[in-house]
């Protein structure tokens, strides 16, 4: 057990899954929650615990996910026994669908190469009629996808709140509306002084950044680069439907409780938060599109949120140099690295463990080339 104290900047998915994972083996925990005036990422995302096509520009990022993905009925299971909460896991498999023969091509390359660089990455790919054998609500624009075994999907806001309930339940302190605006280090001391806007400020032994879209103003205070930039999804949800997907896909997923999710944009608009009609409709004439029942659905709600992305897309996990104990986290997929991040990255960041293999890969510096260009997937 480490005698520690552990803080962690970013109450989100992130940050609440890494608290957690140091807080269940005994670090003595703290996270500071920037409160409502956050972007709250974490309550804007589609909720897919997905595995297939990611990684496939980093190999690294592919076995992650893989290994993220495995772990995830465990945490389940733990979030479930220790706080009552049930995060929504049904992990059944998943399906990507496509419009054209051109896509479903790209895919299955896709796939086939991720599979063979990392291995263990099942796949198939499947025309109109096996498609309809899982989803047979599909419309005929439908021309054929991709099944991942691994792929399923979770209740985000329901995770969000099994990891405050269990970081509760395993002693950890989380303060809500700490705008944290100043970090020092006392390298004779091995402690970290941080402070928040309205003048509290607390002291540790080790830091954690996992602020998302906040990140980049404290970093480099703790002598870390952490280029960080945004991206806007609308989602769209409907009222509750008798159930008839039975699988998530890329564009539509039926929730337990019966609604349809629909998503999601990826939009490069800097910090505008807001939704817009013409991606609305986008999304809406997409769905249906996909499953022609949705027609006749209401929609109950729309919004976007906007989510941290890294210049090439991949995480950002790292330790400082200059100020042993302070690490930072970029990490656009909250929810389907969530077991990792409690069972992996919680107790490295917390003293107790040494970093994972090969994470290297994971560091900032990647970015520091002056020459270098950087494209995504999202």
């Amino acid at each position: 057990m480490s005698k520690e104290q552990l803080i962690v900047v970013g109450g989100g998915l992130v940050g609440a899954a890494i608290a957690y994972g140091a807080a269940r083996q005994g670090v003595k925990v703290r996270v500071l929650d920037q409160g409502d005036t956050a972007f709250r990422a974490s309550r804007g995302n589609f909720g897919l615990v997905w595995l297939s096509s990611k990684g496939g520009g980093m190999p690294r990022y592919a076995r992650w996910t893989r290994d993220a993905v495995r772990l995830w009925p465990e945490l389940h299971e733990e979030l479930l026994g220790v706080t009552g909460v049930d995060s929504g896991l049904q992990q059944n498999g998943g399906f990507w669908l496509g419009f054209s023969d051109q896509e479903v091509e790209k895919r299955a390359n896709l796939l086939a190469r991720i599979d063979r660089e990392v291995g263990n990455v099942p796949f198939q790919v499947m025309g109109p009629s096996e498609l309809k054998q899982y989803l047979p609500g599909i419309g005929p624009k439908v021309i054929g996808g991709s099944f991942g075994a691994h792929d399923g999907h979770a209740n985000p806001l329901m995770l969000l709140r099994a990891l405050h309930a269990g970081l509760r339940a395993k002693g950890a302190d989380v303060i809500t509306g700490a705008d944290v605006v100043e970090l020092r280090h006392d390298r004779d001391r091995g402690q970290f002084t941080i402070k928040a806007r309205d003048g509290q400020s607390w002291k540790s032994e080790r830091l954690v950044l996992a602020a998302g879209l906040g990140i980049a103003r404290l970093a480099d205070q703790v002598g870390l680069h952490a280029p960080v930039t945004t991206t806007r999804g609308q989602v769209l949800i409907t009222e509750r439907l008798k159930p008839f997907i039975e699988y998530p896909t890329n564009k539509a997923r039926q929730t337990a409780e019966g609604s349809v999710q629909i998503g999601s944009t990826s939009e490069d608009v800097g910090f505008d938060d807001r939704t817009t009609t013409d991606k609305i409709e986008w999304l809406a004439r997409r769905a249906v599109d996909t499953f022609p029942a949705l027609a006749n659905a209401r929609l109950v709600r729309a919004w976007g949120a906007l989510r941290p992305l890294t210049p090439d897309g991949y995480p950002i996990y790292q330790g400082s140099d200059t100020c042993p104990g302070a690490y930072v986290v970029i990490c656009h997929s909250g929810v389907t690295l969530a077991a990792a991040h409690a069972y992996v990255i919680g107790p490295w960041m917390g003293g107790l463990t040494e970093a994972p293999a090969d994470f290297d890969t994971f560091q900032s510096a990647r970015f520091r080339d002056p020459n270098a260009s950087f494209s995504n997937d999202h």
